[in-house]
C-alpha cells in the first residue's frame, strides 16, 4: 500500500495571523490632542506641557510618521511572508490611536482567527517597550466579545537581529565618507527613561536590560564601522525625548548636551544613527532632526543624522525568520536565539515580574504576569 506524502507543516503554524503592535500617532490637527491625553492619561501631565508637545505635530500637520511608517512595514511583512508561502493576514493595532489594538483583534476574531503572532515595534527590553504593550493586548483581549479563546503570543526582543545591526552600521558608514575623522564622532540615540524604570527592566534576575541591550547594539555597530574606520573613537549612547520632572532621574546624556560638550572638545561633525527607532518617530524627525541639529549649529557641529531601519528588505527578512522560530517554539521546537549579540537574550515569553510597572502589577499576555 502506497501512503500519501504528508503535507509540510507551514512555517506559522500554528498561528493563522500576525498583529503588528505599535504606539500610533495623529494624523490630523483634530486628534492630536486626544492622542497625547490618551498617552498620558494618570500621569498628572500639565495642560501647558500638553500643549508644548501637541506644537510638535500641528508643525507638521498634526500627523506622526508613524502609521504610514507601520502600515507600509504591514504590507512588507505580508509580501514576504506571501513569498514565502505563508500567505497569512497581517494587521496593525494601536495603543494610542486607531486602529486601536481592540478594533484590529475584533476584526481578527470576526474572522474566526484562533491564534495570533504579535511583532512589537519596539525592539529593547522595558515597561514602555515591552512590558505596556503586553498588558495592552490584555486590556484589549478583555473588552473584545468572543475572544475568550484567542491566543496571543509575541516574538523575542529584536534588538540582536542581524540585519538590524548591519543596516544601522552601513547606514553610519555612508554618512562618514569623506567626513574628517579627527574631528567626527558618531552617537547612537535612543529614547530615554526613568532610571528605575531601566532598574526593573528585564527579569528579577537580570535587571538593566533597557541600557544593557543598547549599549550592546551600539559596541556591534561600533565594530563594523571602526573595522573601516579604526582612527573615529567608538560610538557613545546618548538620549531624547526626557519628559519626567526635574527631580525624577532619567537616562543622560541629553543629545543635545552632548553636542554642546563635544564642540567643546574640537568636535566639528556628529554623526547621529538613530538605534532606538525602527522608524522615524516623532521622536526623531522633531528630538533629532530639528532641535538636536540646531543645537549643533548653535556651536559649529555639524549633524548628519542616518536613517532609521525602516522597512529595509534585509530587516524584513530577519523578522519573518523570527516569526517563523517563534512559530517553531510554538510547536514544542528547540530553536536557538537569532541574534549577532553576546550577552543576555530575552525569550519570547516573559517570566513572572519581567519589566515590572513602577505603579504596580497589571494583567499581561504573552507571558506570566
Amino acid at each position: 500500500m502506497i501512503s500519501s506524502p504528508v503535507a509540510p507543516v507551514p512555517a506559522l503554524a500554528p498561528y493563522d495571523g500576525v498583529l503588528l503592535v505599535s504606539f500610533g500617532g495623529p494624523e490630523g490637527h483634530d486628534e492630536v490632542m486626544p492622542f497625547l491625553e490618551r498617552v498620558t492619561a494618570g500621569r498628572g501631565i500639565p495642560a501647558e506641557r500638553l500643549e508644548e508637545v501637541a506644537s510638535h505635530y500641528h508643525r507638521r500637520g498634526g500627523i506622526s510618521p508613524i502609521n504610514a511608517q507601520n502600515r507600509a512595514l504591514v504590507d512588507a511583512l505580508a509580501a514576504e511572508l506571501a513569498t514565502a508561502g505563508e500567505p497569512i493576514p497581517v494587521r496593525l493595532g494601536n495603543r494610542n490611536s486607531p486602529p486601536f489594538l481592540a478594533d484590529t483583534i475584533q476584526e481578527f476574531v470576526a474572522a474566526g482567527h484562533k491564534r495570533l503572532l504579535a511583532v512589537l515595534t519596539s525592539a529593547y527590553s522595558s515597561y514602555s517597550s515591552c512590558r505596556q504593550y503586553r498588558e495592552n493586548l490584555a486590556d484589549a483581549v478583555s473588552v473584545v466579545a468572543g475572544a475568550g479563546d484567542l491566543v496571543i503570543d509575541k516574538i523575542a526582543p529584536w534588538h540582536g537581529l542581524p540585519a538590524f545591526v548591519e543596516i544601522t552600521a552601513g547606514h553610519v558608514l555612508a554618512a562618514l565618507a569623506d567626513r574628517p575623522p579627527h574631528t567626527t564622532r558618531v552617537l547612537g540615540v535612543t529614547h530615554s527613561i526613568p532610571q528605575a524604570m531601566n532598574d526593573a527592566s528585564g527579569p528579577p534576575s537580570v535587571r538593566g536590560l533597557y541600557l544593557d541591550q543598547h549599549e550592546r547594539v551600539l559596541a556591534a555597530v561600533g565594530d563594523r564601522v571602526r573595522a573601516r574606520h579604526p582612527e573615529i573613537p567608538a560610538p557613545e549612547l546618548v538620549y531624547c525625548s526626557r519628559s519626567g520632572p526635574p527631580s525624577q532621574p532619567w537616562l543622560e546624556p541629553d543629545v543635545s548636551d552632548r553636542l554642546r560638550g563635544l564642540a567643546q572638545e574640537g568636535v566639528r561633525c556628529v554623526v547621529l544613527t538613530p538605534i532606538g527607532f525602527v522608524s522615524d518617530h516623532m521622536e526623531v524627525v522633531s528630538d533629532l532632526d530639528t532641535d538636536a541639529v540646531a543645537a549643533g549649529e548653535a556651536v559649529g557641529v555639524e549633524v548628519i543624522r542616518v536613517p532609521t531601519v525602516g522597512t529595509d528588505p534585509r530587516l524584513v527578512r530577519d523578522l519573518v525568520a523570527l516569526m517563523a522560530d517563534r512559530a517553531a517554539q510554538a510547536r514544542g521546537l528547540d530553536v536557538p536565539a537569532r541574534t549577532i549579540l553576546a550577552g543576555d537574550q530575552r525569550p519570547a515569553e516573559c517570566e513572572a515580574g519581567c519589566c515590572a510597572s513602577l505603579r504596580g502589577p497589571r494583567p499581561a499576555l504573552c507571558g506570566v504576569s
